[in-house]
């Protein structure tokens, strides 16, 4: 993975001034901030420390952080793999078609779609909040479901699947599931028991979260290789909430947050162009994607304290893509 570096410092210093201000805010001891606009890196900073303590590693372009929910996006692309493939026949399939060991009454009605969109209604396998489709709750419940689906699709677990079909192809060695500490890694003072893909452990470079972003814009097309088949992506990156859903809850892709038009309740920022797509991590990470504009954008953070008082993490996140939509259409105007 190689990008051309062309920093441009007047433009982008108020969006690494921010995520400094956001690192502190937080108590977080770890940031960095990446933004690629035409295939060029043309913003990375780096501040801070692996630890709250100076004695700590410093941050640079080597460290990987652990990417919270982010993770997610990973997932979504072992699912449309497998629709592509056929392993799955339709995003309207029941989850029963897959897994055999759930409780009828609890799982009855839902399906593939719903557990990708948040809109299942589960609580747990066991407990139901609402009829599926009818409402949206951010939660776990189908991220799990799903994991084991892929599991018993491919026979591996979705660890192995990415490694195969996404980090070695494009040659990426800075992104993996981790369950003991190591010197480039921001820990989190969590334990982890297992690097496969089942747990909320994975941990990316800030260039390879970039990239990450990168091959959601073009779709998988890199330097002069189409490695991922082009339609994987594309379903990925496409709103497939149902449509029936209240027009004020947010839409979703595979995971992504999609704009469509601005949300109150969508994380992403209400300037951002129609197709944008995001996801966040519990961290205070964030990966942006602007296909109008032909830009990626990173933040990277290590939030472990609860939110302080005051602090609105989704102002915060939607402040971050209307700070980068800006400085991206201030750039164009001085051109």
């Amino acid at each position: 993975m190689n990008f051309e570096v062309a920093i441009k410092e007047n433009i982008f210093e108020s969006i690494n001034q921010y995520i400094f201000e956001i690192k502190n805010l937080i108590s977080a001891s770890a940031a960095s901030v990446l933004i690629i606009q035409n295939g060029i890196i043309v913003n990375e900073w780096y501040s801070g420390y692996h630890e709250n303590t100076k004695h700590s590693r410093k941050v640079d372009v080597q460290s990987q952080f652990n990417i919270g929910s982010i993770r997610k996006t990973y997932l979504g692309l072992a699912i449309s793999l497998a629709l592509f493939e056929g392993r799955i026949k339709s995003l309207n399939d029941s989850v029963s078609d897959y897994l055999d060991d759930l409780d009828d009454d609890v799982i009855a009605d839902t399906t593939i779609r719903h557990l990708l969109t948040h809109t299942h209604g589960l609580y747990s396998p066991l407990k139901r909040m609402f009829p599926a489709g009818t409402d949206w709750k951010y939660n776990n419940a189908g991220v799990n479901l799903l994991i084991r689906i892929v599991q018993k699709l491919f026979d591996q677990p979705l660890a192995k699947v990415i490694d195969e079909k996404v980090l070695r192809p494009y040659g990426l060695s800075e992104t993996g599931w981790r369950k003991e500490n190591s010197e480039n890694l921001v820990w989190v003072n969590e334990s982890y028991a297992g690097e496969q893909g089942g747990e909320a452990n994975l941990f990316v470079s800030t260039r390879e979260l970039g990239f990450w972003g990168y091959l959601h814009l073009t779709k998988g097309y890199y330097q002069g290789n189409q490695i991922l088949p082009k339609p994987i992506i594309e379903e990925a990156v496409k709103i497939i909430t149902p449509a029936t859903l209240d027009e004020t809850l947010p839409r979703n892709g595979f995971f992504w947050w999609v704009q469509d038009w601005p949300r109150n309740s969508s994380e992403l920022g209400g300037q951002l162009p129609k197709g944008s797509f995001q996801s966040l991590g519990i961290y205070g990470n964030a990966l942006l994607v602007i296909p109008k504009y032909n830009v990626v954008a990173v933040r990277m953070l290590n939030q472990t304290e609860r939110n302080p008082t005051g602090y609105d993490y989704l102002r915060d996140i939607q402040t971050f893509g209307n700070m980068v939509s800006e400085c991206i259409l201030s750039q164009e105007a001085l051109n």
